[in-house]
């Protein structure tokens, strides 16, 4: 908590944080993956929205979708939730790069990944796309001058 009683911004990445460590298991690319291979992904960009406040004590669940991929680049999109009042608290949105961790460079993705961020994405497809998805920073209108 901060200051001002509620979830202090630097949580919500780490929430969201654990989340893609949660997401990324379940695609097949987590942490045994990357033990296993010499290969894993870096974040290159993320964008966050807070939507509602969490207080202390709030309980949350987070629920994450693959939006697209290529041969080497991930982008996803998690949403998180109050977990009784069922409200959207937060967004956040990932741009991720596929690396070889021995020379620290991009590198394609085998196969196997691509197939299952292939049928991923194709079920996530079905789901309504956030409005939050694509979003860039700014005040939206001009300063008279």
């Amino acid at each position: 908590m901060d200051y001002n009683g509620h979830l202090n911004v630097a949580y919500y990445f780490l929430i969201f944080d654990k989340a893609t460590d949660a997401f990324y298991d379940w695609l097949g690319i987590g942490k045994s993956y990357k033990d296993s291979s010499h290969f894993s992904t870096f974040t290159l960009e993320g964008h966050i929205t807070y939507d509602r406040e969490l207080l202390e004590g709030d309980p949350v669940y987070v629920t994450s979708r693959l939006l697209d991929f290529d041969g080497k680049r991930l982008h996803y999109f998690h949403e998180m939730y109050h977990a009784e009042k069922g409200y959207l608290a937060s967004t956040n949105e990932l741009l991720a790069i596929h690396v070889d961790m021995r020379i620290r460079r991009s590198a394609p993705m085998p196969e196997t990944i691509v197939e299952r961020l292939g049928s991923v994405k194709e079920a996530h497809a079905a789901l309504p796309l956030p409005p939050q998805v694509g979003r860039t920073i700014g005040i939206a209108s001009k300063r008279a001058r």
